[in-house]
């Protein structure tokens, strides 16, 4: 009996522990989790640092933008950056008008071939690159195409390509949008007041969609601003990303300029992404008031 006795505080311990030790766990989880962001957080700030920190020793012993000078008055730089920039608008483009008109009327009429499409939708991180533009030149360099025998034809097979390998984040992001309105609620409504389809995708799901199409664009701008392979086999270095390569073979420090330039790009349009967001959400808010 007195064992018995002794046993219950220890059982009642061990299901319920006493407030001084959950606090003791509590405290250790919360230096875990700090420890382990400030890990995450090291890995990736210093190579960026450190990348940051060369580029600015073009000039032997001292500290100074002239890689960043050399790079913005290299007319290549802005001739391909542009050019990267054009490609880019006419890929997000075609990419709204493929995707959004799709996954909309998936949403709305086929839901079963919602997994079919997002299926697809993957193939580009299955199929590589050079695949794609390999076939690209194989089929479209001869009769009855000849894509590639004039720049329009290249540049028309480059946003092709560009549109496959964005096709996985617009329509993530496109997908993502249309699940967070009531697509059915508002084509009825609309339907009920006399549009057509024409004035329901454009009027009406575009309008919803803003900050999910401005998410795809923005990750569509970043991917073909980098990107390589198709590029190089098209265009040469006509595009930006080919571009960096070549410096990065030929120029030390205006590597790591042009790398530096990159990254704060890409963190623009992310930031520009969460102040348009945050803008719908107040002007949203203030509607609802």
């Amino acid at each position: 009996m007195a064992a018995a006795m002794s046993f219950l505080p220890n059982l009642r311990n061990l299901f319920f522990p006493p407030a001084s030790s959950q606090a003791k766990d509590r405290g250790s989880k919360r230096g875990a989790s700090w420890f382990w962001m400030a890990v995450g957080v090291l890995y990736f700030v210093l190579p960026l640092v450190a990348t940051f920190d060369f580029s600015l020793r073009a000039r032997k012993g001292v500290l100074s933008f002239l890689a960043y000078e050399r790079v913005f008055k290299d007319p290549a730089f802005w001739k391909t950056f542009i050019f990267s920039l054009e490609m880019a608008f006419f890929t997000i483009l075609v990419s709204l008008l493929l995707v959004v008109p799709t996954a909309y009327w998936i949403r709305l009429r086929l839901p079963k071939l919602r997994v079919i499409v997002e299926f697809i939708s993957m193939l580009p991180f299955v199929i590589p690159a050079i695949v794609l533009v390999f076939g690209f030149i194989r089929v479209f360099s001869g009769a009855p195409f000849f894509l590639t025998n004039t720049s329009f034809g290249t540049n028309v097979l480059l946003v092709a390509g560009y549109t496959v390998l964005a096709l996985p984040y617009m329509f993530r992001a496109v997908d993502t949008g249309l699940a967070a309105i009531d697509v059915r609620s508002l084509t009825e409504a609309a339907q009920s007041l006399g549009a057509g389809w024409g004035t329901i995708l454009f009027k009406i799901i575009f309008p919803n969609l803003r900050v999910a199409i401005l998410s795809g664009a923005f990750l569509t701008l970043a991917t073909v601003i980098g990107e390589f392979t198709i590029a190089s086999f098209l265009v040469g270095i006509n595009a930006f990303g080919p571009y960096m390569s070549l410096i990065g073979q030929n120029k030390t420090y205006e590597s790591s300029s042009l790398a530096i330039i990159s990254f704060m790009l890409t963190w623009a349009f992310m930031g520009l992404l969460q102040f348009l967001n945050r803008g719908q959400a107040s002007s949203s808010l203030a509607g609802a008031h």
